[in-house]
């Protein structure tokens, strides 16, 4: 797995053998990046990557400008892994957070201007992730709220539902935080 773009470009990220997380795949990632890329600039943005895995969309936020990525993983062994590749890669301003998604998301008091979600496929209530997320208070008005899941769960009838893009398997569904 490797970086797709920004100034660490090309930089390879190992998870160990038996590594327990699904990465995205460099195909959907570079896609992803495609579509925001035309979308935001990424210079100062806050950013928070739900379900962490190995880090690497938080790398890539990095490593093309974003200000600061806090990256929520529940393994403790994954959220040590995630630091320690952060460290060898130079990158700053990456925070691996060690929790549960579910309980961090209540009592985070910061604000975002992206929030990815990558959790595993067959997580027991995926489908209420959007909304859990979007009720935090914690997504910048206009922001998106992006949820990479496969085509078993269609989110188009929820009232925040901006796009969906579909890359072989992985389906990103984009949520836009309204603007008051």
């Amino acid at each position: 797995m490797r970086i797709i773009g920004g100034r660490l470009k090309g930089k390879q990220i190992t998870p160990p053998a038996h590594y327990s997380a699904r990465p995205t795949t460099d195909f959907a990632r570079e896609a992803l990046f495609n579509i925001l890329d035309n979308e935001y600039e990424f210079d100062g943005l806050n950013v928070l990557d739900l379900f962490g895995g190995t880090g690497a969309v938080s790398f890539e936020f990095a490593s093309r400008g974003a200000g600061h990525v806090y990256c929520v993983e529940m393994s403790r062994e994954n959220a040590s892994f995630i630091r320690s590749e952060a460290s060898r890669l130079g990158i700053t301003n990456v925070t691996a957070v060690h929790s549960n998604v579910f309980d961090f998301l209540p009592i985070c008091r910061e604000k975002f201007d992206i929030i990815f979600a990558d959790p595993p496929y067959a997580l027991e209530g995926l489908e209420n992730i959007p909304e859990k997320v979007l009720r935090a208070g914690i997504l910048h008005p206009g922001g998106y709220f992006i949820l990479e899941h496969g085509g078993e769960h269609s989110f188009t009838g929820n009232a925040l539902f901006k796009k969906e893009k579909i890359y072989g398997r992985v389906h990103f569904t984009f949520f836009e935080q309204p603007t008051k």
